[in-house]
């Protein structure tokens, strides 16, 4: 398994928010990933409006995943209307 950062931006609404948080880590447990951190970054005016949003909940998630179940987490998260963004970056080690 590797090291990821996961950053994913939820809709500022506190139900949203919530409902959106627990698919994440619902999901990365599903494919046999393991949240080492998760770390809240609050509310954020954002640069443009994503989905009519003027602003989103940051969410920063260290976790460790198998390469090949990355693909298959991002398609589950483009179905979710409650994750306005996501991006993975692996950590160099």
């Amino acid at each position: 398994m590797r090291s990821y950062e996961l950053v994913t931006i939820f809709p500022s609404e506190e139900d949203l928010f919530h409902q959106g948080k627990e698919s994440v880590s619902a999901e990365l447990l599903k494919h046999g990933g393991v949240i080492v951190k998760e770390e809240d970054m609050g509310e954020r005016q954002l640069q443009y409006p994503i989905q009519k949003r003027p602003r989103g909940h940051y969410i920063l998630f260290n976790v460790n995943l198998p390469t090949d179940k990355i693909v298959l987490a991002e398609k589950t998260f483009k179905l979710n209307p409650n994750i306005l963004k996501y991006l993975f970056v692996r950590v160099e080690a």
